[in-house]
C-alpha cells in the first residue's frame, strides 16, 4: 500500500473523530436526528447505486458467487438484528438507561467496519473505486457521531465512541485491502457483494428505522436525496 493509498484510507477514521467533537458541542433534537439519519442514509444508498454495485458488475465475477455472497451477507445481518434485538431486550429488563444501547453500538460498530473493509476492497480492485468510496463514506461517518446523541448520552461517551468507529474503519480499511490485494476478480466481486447485503441492512433497519422514531416531515424526503446526491457529485467529480 502507497504512502498516498494509506492516507487517503486515514480520511474517514478522521472525519469520524471530528463528528464526535462536533457531537459534543451540538447537541441536535429528535427532529434533527431524524433528518441526519436520512442525509446519511441518502449518501449510503448512492455508494451502494452509483460505486458499489457497479464495481461489482465490473469484477465480472461468476453469478452464483456473487448471488452467495449477498445471500451470505443477508443471513449474517439477520443474524446481527436478532442479537441487537436480544441485547436491547436485555437492557431493557436490566433497567439500564443511560448511555448508548448496546444494540445499536454493536450495530454501528459492525457497519463502520464493513464501511472499512469496502473501502479496502475499492483500493484493492484499483481505479477510482477507492478514493471515491473513502471521501464519500466520510460524509456517513461524519454525521454518525450526531445520529448517536441522545439526552442520556455524556459527551466524553460520544468522542469516545466516534474515536472507536475512527480506529475501526482504518483498521478494517487497511485489513481489506491487504486481504484482497492481489485477489482475483471472483473473490473481491464476492466480498463487495456481501459489503452491499450489509450496507443496504444498514438503509433499511438501522438509519431510517430510527429516523421514523419521530414524526416524519415532508423535508425528511428531501435531505434523503440531498445525502444521494453529495455523494453522486463526489463520484461524478472524480474527486
Amino acid at each position: 500500500m502507497t504512502l498516498h493509498n494509506l492516507l487517503l484510507i486515514s480520511i474517514p477514521a478522521v472525519v469520524a473523530l471530528c463528528g464526535g467533537f462536533l457531537a459534543a458541542f451540538w447537541k441536535p433534537n429528535h427532529q434533527s436526528r431524524s433528518l441526519i439519519q436520512h442525509f446519511a442514509a441518502g449518501v449510503v444508498l448512492a455508494a451502494l447505486a452509483v460505486e458499489l454495485l457497479p464495481e461489482i458488475g465490473r469484477e465480472h465475477a461468476p453469478g452464483p458467487v456473487l448471488i452467495g455472497a449477498f445471500a451470505l451477507g443477508s443471513l449474517f445481518m439477520y443474524g446481527l438484528k436478532f442479537w441487537t434485538e436480544h441485547l436491547e431486550h436485555q437492557d431493557q429488563l436490566a433497567g439500564i438507561r443511560a448511555g448508548i444501547g448496546r444494540g445499536l453500538l454493536l450495530a454501528t460498530f459492525i457497519d463502520v467496519a464493513v464501511d472499512g473493509f469496502i473501502i479496502g476492497a475499492g483500493f484493492a480492485a484499483g481505479g477510482e473505486t477507492g478514493p471515491i468510496l473513502a471521501i464519500g463514506l466520510s460524509v456517513e461517518l461524519l454525521f454518525l457521531g450526531l445520529a448517536l446523541t441522545s439526552d442520556q448520552v455524556s459527551d466524553r461517551q460520544i468522542v469516545l465512541v466516534s474515536g472507536g468507529l475512527g480506529v475501526t474503519v482504518l483498521l478494517c480499511a487497511v485489513l481489506g485491502n491487504i486481504l484482497l490485494a492481489g485477489a482475483s476478480h471472483t473473490a473481491i466481486g464476492a466480498a463487495l457483494a456481501f459489503s452491499a447485503a450489509a450496507l443496504l441492512y444498514l438503509v433499511t433497519e438501522e438509519l431510517l428505522m430510527e429516523a421514523h422514531v419521530v414524526q416524519e416531515k415532508p423535508i425528511s424526503t428531501l435531505v434523503l436525496f440531498a445525502g444521494f446526491l453529495t455523494f453522486w457529485s463526489i463520484q461524478l467529480m472524480g474527486v
